[in-house]
């Protein structure tokens, strides 16, 4: 059985073909910046990363035609985790989505794909995954709901197969798991649910490549309201321009650790503080499990840098907990794998039914 496997990311797009639970080809690109910037809303690249995914597919000689296609989740309304057949319903929300991201589009592209082979498609542990505490969504303003947005589906991922790696299951595990990649979130695993977790796309948690994570309220009021920017422009601080790409004018990781790790500033001083941020937001998540931490994972495309993780961060975190180092991500693995259980009758199917 082919499934094919789609993963937009905010600044590329990752694809797979897998026969069963096997890759037989892993694919995909970095997009330039230049060729992002042009469109005003995420939902505006569609055309884009559509074209993409059929040049990279024709340029290595794979024909559409599969089995099943599956997708990342996208920012839907609050949802269970699980596998979820795209329906109507899914598409209207990704579509209208009230936060944007590129992950928004992967299910839009899964459906013209299965549409054409006359296939089922699917997404699979979205990013709005809820399984949050009641203490972990209340905010001092009665309007404003902390909400449960992160890399839900790698953060699951390299937490079973953590568990499997010492003989026990996730489920009876408490871990903390800290994914660093364009955005970076730190999530609290107690015995399989997700309790908190800081929003990874829109001004929670530490600030990241793009991302500006926590900034002080009343200062970002003020620059609402001086005139100088619109709502959209706030919005890119938030997600897109923020974090290092404000601070150095670049969103490289290996380019801006090597800077760093030669002392050149502000290189070495921003990347010091992105990790001193991210050290805080393990430490609230210690608190979130009372010190019961049985592992914290380390996980993400950042995790790589043997400069950030050694000489940067672990030194902030590594007396709280084992570390375990897994670096990169199983996002590919881990939707190929619930696709695979989806065709074999071995993972039950969610209902996309919001409130």
């Amino acid at each position: 059985m082919k499934i094919f496997v789609i993963n937009p990311g905010s600044t590329s797009t990752k694809l797979a073909l897998y026969e069963d639970d096997q890759p037989v080809w892993v694919g995909g690109a970095h997009h330039p910046l230049e060729d992002l910037a042009q469109y005003t809303h995420i939902i505006e690249q569609l055309p884009y990363r559509k074209q993409f995914v059929r040049d990279m597919l024709a340029k290595v000689g794979i024909p559409v035609q599969f089995d099943e296609v599956i997708a990342r989740g996208g920012l839907l309304k609050p949802a269970l985790r699980g596998i979820y057949e795209i329906d109507e319903r899914i598409q209207h929300d990704l579509i209208h989505a009230e936060m944007e991201h590129a992950c928004n589009l992967g299910a839009l592209i899964a459906v013209e794909l299965a549409e054409e082979c006359q296939c089922p498609a699917y997404i699979a542990d979205p990013e709005v995954a809820d399984e949050f505490m009641p203490e972990a969504r209340y905010t001092g303003i009665p309007d404003i709901e902390r909400k449960s947005i992160f890399h839900a589906l790698n953060s699951k991922a390299v937490s079973r197969k953590y568990a499997a790696s010492i003989g026990r299951k996730y489920e009876d595990l408490n871990i903390i798991v800290v994914h660093l990649g364009g955005g970076i979130s730190v999530g609290a695993h107690r015995k399989g649910q997700v309790i908190d977790v800081n929003n990874a796309l829109d001004g929670d948690g530490p600030f990241s490549t793009e991302r500006a994570g926590t900034v002080p309220a009343g200062q970002l009021v003020d620059l609402c309201f001086s005139g100088q920017y619109s709502k959209l422009q706030i919005k890119k601080m938030l997600n897109g321009r923020g974090g290092l790409s404000a601070h150095l004018g670049l969103n490289d990781m290996i380019t801006i650790a090597a800077k760093a790790e030669a002392g050149e500033e502000p290189f070495k001083s921003v990347v010091d503080a992105m990790f001193y941020s991210v050290a805080r937001e393990v430490g609230a998540r210690y608190v979130a499990l009372k010190g019961q931490v049985d592992a914290i994972i380390v996980t993400g495309g950042i995790a790589h840098s043997e400069y950030c993780m050694k000489k940067v961060f672990l030194p902030w975190i590594d007396y709280l907990a084992p570390i375990v180092m897994m670096p990169g991500e199983d996002e590919m693995g881990s939707l190929a794998y619930n696709a695979y259980g989806a065709m074999k009758g071995e993972r039950t199917l969610q209902v996309y039914d919001p409130a």
